[in-house]
């Protein structure tokens, strides 16, 4: 499993949404700071589900780009 992130650290980025949701939910469950009238938890647990999207669009694009590197390597192209 680390071999796959040692050859395409971009899918690191995966880890983001799950950090969002998941490592930081401890930290940010307050109810009492109110941003525009909302609790807390909630603009963060949007902000995470507007993150994810971008999060998997950077894993995807630097997979594309480190793949299509590797195949031109291969074809002994451009490095």
């Amino acid at each position: 499993m680390f071999g796959v992130i040692r050859r395409r650290p971009q899918l690191l980025w995966l880890l983001v949404p799950y950090a969002l949701y998941l490592g930081a939910l401890p930290l940010v469950n307050r109810a009492t700071p109110l941003v525009f009238g909302v609790p807390f938890l909630f603009v963060w647990l949007l902000g995470a589900t507007l993150l994810t999207p971008v999060a998997v669009w950077l894993a995807r694009r630097g997979d594309r780009r480190g793949r299509d590197r590797d195949r031109d390597r291969r074809r002994g192209g451009r490095a």
